[in-house]
């Protein structure tokens, strides 16, 4: 098998000394390291990238040329450029998942149980029971409603959760997420969550703290400190419905002592955080929650540790909720978006591939005379077969290593860029990319696959050629 990779090496292999390709190769060289220095200095981070991803494509394109003839450049060039683009979807697919799987882990719990109609009010033992599994690292009860929120004239629409300040923290990444103020750890967390009554219900003198998202700050133009309105519209906002002999709208006064960025833009203006004992008073629930939230050892089993939890607790009145079903549609059609992208990009691949048995076919052709010759001296025609398979191989080994090396090297300048997205539409501000080893080896063996493919053609064509037929007219 080594002569027979020698002979197709060999056939590909075409030194040329052209003065007109080693000036491009230098000028190339030039342009790219302008784009390396504009784009470290920050001056012009955009064009830096543009001016880079130029001169290093020009710089590849004059080296494959004085090494193959311009075909067998072409047919690599393609390949690289497929395997290149596949590499940065998939990346950049890959970092929409995990930022979305993060962000959301970040406001939400791994786990969630509640209870069917009935008042939750054997939150403890329910956490006692969780607390006992050696995957469940933590629980912690919670309330959720929908309220307004407002400031002076503004108002807007809001999902209040209260929580237990010393406990949310061991669920949530909320401490994390807190930009004002700066650096709140678990402890701290209690001092911005107070409560207007202690435990045992004596007043601390104090207004009850809340802590809102950045948007939703933004949007009624409030700073920590500032004093904000948390209405419950019981019989609704309309003023003619507020008579003697109607019930009206429910509302407390509250004050801004934190402010958090998860960067989920549905979060930052809807989610408002408060004391779980200051919204059981405020909805005059008594001691009941809406659930008990936990974190897990691993994520990605949460959602069989829910189903070992559920049949500890017993099953129905309690249903237990995973991450993943709380985000089922996000996650889902992330999935699906990243299949349909994988398969559409996968296609230029596959145009590549063509290219290479184009290539190889006309390699063929050209080499008649050496075929025949190879044959007359006695190679096999499965022998010759394999001289062809291993031009296309090499091909595929020169192609895929420039495009992963282009893909590696573009998702770095990616990330490094941090290129700005729109977070009402994209949810996120940031462009995420996760190089994820995995997808570039299945990336590297699906082109080995379709190159394989390709080299099928030209070398049963080769190893069916007659000696006589190719030495005829020589």
């Amino acid at each position: 098998m080594a002569y027979e990779i020698f002979v197709g090496w060999r056939y590909l292999y075409t030194r040329r000394q052209s003065v007109g390709v080693w000036i491009a190769l230098a000028i190339s060289l030039l342009v790219c390291a302008l784009g390396v220095v504009l784009f470290a200095s920050g001056v012009a981070e955009a064009a830096g990238a543009v001016v880079m991803f130029v001169g290093a494509l020009g710089a590849v394109v004059s080296a494959l040329l004085l090494v193959f003839s311009s075909f067998t450049a072409i047919s690599m060039m393609g390949l690289a450029i497929g395997v290149c683009i596949l590499v940065w979807v998939l990346s950049i697919t890959s970092g929409f998942q995990q930022e979305f799987r993060r962000k959301v882990l970040g406001v939400n719990a791994h786990l969630l149980v509640l209870k069917y109609g009935i008042d939750f009010a054997d939150y403890r033992r329910v956490m006692s029971e969780a607390e006992a599994m050696p995957e469940v690292l933590s629980a912690a009860p919670f309330i959720f409603n929908e309220m307004m929120l407002a400031r002076g004239n503004r108002l807007s629409g809001v999902l209040v959760k209260g929580v237990d300040p010393k406990l949310v923290g061991k669920v949530l990444d909320l401490p994390r997420h807190i930009v004002e103020p700066k650096d709140v750890g678990v402890q701290k967390l209690s001092e911005l969550l107070q409560a207007s009554k202690d435990a045992k219900g004596k007043s601390t003198g104090r207004p009850p703290g809340v802590i809102i998202g950045r948007e939703l700050a933004n949007k009624l133009d409030v700073k920590v400190g500032d004093p904000v309105r948390l209405i419950s519209p019981l019989s609704g906002l309309d003023t003619a419905g507020w008579s003697a002999k109607g019930e009206l709208p429910r509302s407390h006064d509250f004050r801004v002592t934190g402010i958090f960025f998860s960067g989920f833009d549905e979060y930052d203006k809807r989610l408002v955080y408060l004391h779980l004992r200051e919204g059981q008073s405020f909805f005059d629930q008594g001691d009941v929650v809406t659930g008990v939230e936990m974190k897990v050892a691993d994520v990605f089993r949460a959602r069989i540790i829910a189903k070992d939890l559920s049949k500890r607790l017993g099953g129905t009145p309690y249903r237990t909720v995973d991450w993943s079903e709380l985000n089922h549609n996000l996650f889902t059609a992330l999935a699906w978006q990243k299949l349909i992208l994988q398969g559409v990009i996968g296609a230029i691949v596959l145009v590549a591939a063509f290219n290479v048995l184009a290539a190889l076919a006309v390699l063929v052709l050209r080499k008649r005379r050496e075929i025949s010759i190879l044959k007359s001296l006695g190679m096999s025609a499965g022998g010759v077969a394999r001289i062809f398979q291993s031009a296309g191989l090499a091909v595929w080994l020169v192609g895929t290593s420039i495009g992963l090396a282009f893909g590696y090297g573009g998702c770095v300048v990616l990330r490094g860029y941090g290129f700005p997205l729109d977070p009402k539409v994209y949810l996120i501000s940031e462009l995420p990319v996760q190089m994820n080893p995995w997808e570039f080896l299945f990336t590297a063996i699906f082109a080995l696959v379709v190159c394989a493919l390709a080299t099928l053609y030209p070398a049963i064509k080769a190893a069916g050629l007659d000696p006589v037929q190719g030495l005829r007219h020589q």
